[in-house]
């Protein structure tokens, strides 16, 4: 298989924390793909009409994508381990679910910033978007915090991987402020080996 990938994205990181996770690293080749909205010839548009990554390109199918479809394909490929049973499964997408918004708030707020021309910018728009990333920061800090102490399942893995990103991107919001649980828990969770090795530069 063939992951068509940036490094940078939270989404890749995501499904490349996966592939460590379930011992699948050896399965997934890497391609880099870059690209934006306004400039997608670098992106898989082949296989992804949206121009997009992730894609995963298989041998037995059809590309799949975004990061949630890929994720949970990997996981039932390696025999389900981040995707609990019953009730904490509704648990789980929901954090997943709010962890993919936080990184789509941020990674729109680094294309009004790296792509539009600097005259067309919309200051009130980016701090619409950091709302949101606040807001649902606060939630995580302190609705989540029990779940994100749980067992691994992908929902700790999407907060890990949009937390991260806020920190490479938006570093000077300073997202941890006023948050101790939560950045205590991230503290932690970045030391997994699959995290480290993942960090964005």
């Amino acid at each position: 298989m063939r992951l068509h990938q940036s490094p940078a994205s939270p989404f890749v990181r995501k499904v490349v924390v996966v592939l460590k996770e379930t011992g699948q690293e050896g399965d997934v080749a890497l391609v880099t793909a870059t690209g934006t909205p306004v400039n997608p010839d670098a992106m898989p548009v082949a296989l992804n009409p949206l121009g997009k990554i992730p894609t995963l390109e298989r041998d037995d199918g059809p590309a799949l994508y975004d990061s949630r479809v890929i994720c949970r394909y990997l996981d039932d490929r390696a025999g389900g381990k981040l995707y609990p049973a019953g009730p904490r499964l509704w648990e789980t997408l929901t954090l997943e679910a709010t962890a993919d918004g936080i990184s789509d708030a941020a990674v729109l707020m680094r294309y009004e910033t790296a792509v539009r021309p600097a005259d067309r910018q919309w200051p009130d728009w980016l701090d619409g978007q950091w709302a949101k990333i606040a807001r649902s920061l606060d939630a995580l800090e302190s609705r989540w915090i029990s779940h994100l102490s749980g067992p691994l399942d992908i929902g700790q893995i999407a907060v890990g991987c949009a937390l991260g990103y806020l920190d490479f991107r938006h570093a000077a919001r300073d997202w941890r402020s006023g948050r101790p649980a939560l950045a205590g828990w991230y503290a932690a969770f970045a030391t997994r080996p699959s995290m480290a090795a993942t960090a964005p530069v």
